[in-house]
């Protein structure tokens, strides 16, 4: 039975209790659905931009942006690597609705199936791996861990679902995504896509940190920021059976609950653009602009004009307050102006 080696140092305890302060900040706020699907779009961009690029996918934010939102009829790999990542972001998303969503062998799998799709064949696509393999030195190309035999994996992992499961309540849920997070990159149970499997199944655990916005969230830029690190963070240096029993988690749990405070210090920021106060506070008219430009695309003053009996003035301020809040940008000049979501 799985049974992790860690502490509750007092920067881990510190890091828990702001993250909690912060969650519960969140939401005590209420914001317009328009805007949350927006920001959700966004956060999905960088999820999936960020996620593929730790393991090596080339292709720049812009670009990931462009492939999301045209989905491009003859791809390359590293192009599918983004829309296979943003498409399990989705379907994640709709099964987090359910709240109590438990990780499970199976979803962990469906996960695996969708970010290796058409990158895999059938027979190592949502399915544990059948042969053995070495984690190398991206930089020396020299093996530095050896996984858990094949023979011993698909039980690996279900001890790890387990426990997992079984100390939902017992355990505080951020601890327990970063046991989860860095046990499943060790048991390395699959031939490709061990890091994007892992990083969305912890997804599914760190919703239980109740933050209602969670959607909004994209822990993986995080790591992004400092590959190396996270490298050495969540993998281990050697052969698994030597290291057995003597991995302790603790230091990767500090690291780990440092980057959910990041991300949600960067989600609080993100949402300060759409308070309460009457500087920022979204009246009805403006959210008909963007429920407008969420279906059309864009919207010019003649379209604002049919949605509203707003002035001419005023509705030069409408626009105005959207751009000042970041949440639109104007194109083209006089006449031919028309309005379109601002690209992060």
């Amino acid at each position: 039975m799985f049974k992790p080696k860690y502490a509750i140092t007092d920067r881990l305890l510190l890091n828990i209790k702001r993250i909690n302060t912060i969650v519960h900040e969140l939401n005590n706020r209420r914001f317009p659905h328009v805007v949350l699907v927006e920001l959700e779009r966004i956060a999905r961009e960088v999820s999936a931009y960020a996620s593929t690029s730790i393991e090596g996918n080339p292709l720049p934010l812009t670009e990931v942006k462009k492939i999301l939102k045209s989905q491009p009829a003859h791809i390359r790999t590293s192009e599918q690597e983004i829309i296979n990542y943003n498409q399990a972001l989705l379907r994640l998303n709709e099964h987090l609705k359910n709240k109590n969503t438990k990780i499970s062998l199976s979803l962990i799998l469906s996960i695996q199936r969708q970010i290796t799709h058409k990158l895999l064949p059938s027979s190592e696509s949502g399915k544990i791996r059948k042969r053995p393999v070495v984690i190398n030195d991206p930089r020396t190309n020299q093996v530095v861990f050896i996984p858990p035999d094949i023979k011993e994996t698909s039980i690996l992992m279900d001890d790890l679902v387990t426990f997992v499961n079984s100390n939902a309540t017992k355990i505080d849920p951020l601890i327990l995504a970063g046991i989860f997070h860095k046990q499943m990159v060790i048991i390395h149970p699959f031939m490709d896509g061990n890091g994007r499997t892992t990083r969305l199944a912890t997804k599914v655990l760190l919703a239980q940190m109740g933050l209602n916005t969670f959607n909004l969230f994209s822990f993986e830029s995080y790591y992004n920021s400092n590959v190396t690190k996270y490298f050495q963070m969540v993998g281990e240096y050697g052969d698994y059976y030597e290291l057995f029993g003597k991995i302790d988690f603790t230091l990767w749990l500090e690291y780990f609950a440092e980057g959910i405070i990041d991300e949600l210090l960067r989600v609080q920021n993100l949402l300060s653009g759409v308070g309460t106060s009457p500087e920022t506070r979204l009246q009805p008219f403006h959210l008909k602009i963007l429920t407008y430009i969420q279906k059309v695309g864009f919207i010019s003053d003649r379209d604002y004009t049919k949605l509203t009996d707003r002035a001419r003035a005023t509705r030069a301020l409408d626009f105005q307050k959207l751009m000042d809040l970041g949440l639109i940008d104007r194109k083209e000049k006089g006449k031919a102006t028309y309005y379109v979501l601002k690209e992060e």
